[in-house]
């Protein structure tokens, strides 16, 4: 896939703190993997894992203290996307804003495209 603006996956200031807030616990060279899965209430889910290695063919976004990576297959499907981090009310939880996505559950887990 060509890396281009339109198509780039981006990782709001409150996610990149946060995720090196979770990887400064982790061992040294940890890395946030962000893929896509059937499941959930609505046909795909996000998944989070802390990992200690990549691949050749991940999409890496780098931030101080924080690297995001994406596999080619979920890449497709997040496309455009920005992942952010929300500490409101209801709690505290990364949010991915899939242009992508035409419906999502409620608790924002789940998407279909």
């Amino acid at each position: 896939m060509t890396d281009t603006p339109e198509n780039r996956v981006t990782v709001s200031e409150r996610a990149a703190k946060r995720i090196a807030k979770i990887l400064s616990n982790e061992a040294e060279g940890s890395m946030l993997r962000v893929s896509v899965e059937g499941g959930g209430c609505s046909g795909l889910q996000y998944k989070y894992d802390v990992v200690d290695s990549n691949e050749d063919d991940d999409f890496v976004i780098e931030n101080p203290g924080a690297i995001v990576l994406i596999d080619t297959v979920s890449l497709q499907y997040m496309e455009g996307s920005e992942i952010d981090f929300v500490d409101d009310l209801i709690g505290q939880s990364f949010q991915i804003n899939n242009p992508n996505a035409v419906a999502g559950c409620g608790c924002g887990t789940s998407f279909t495209i």
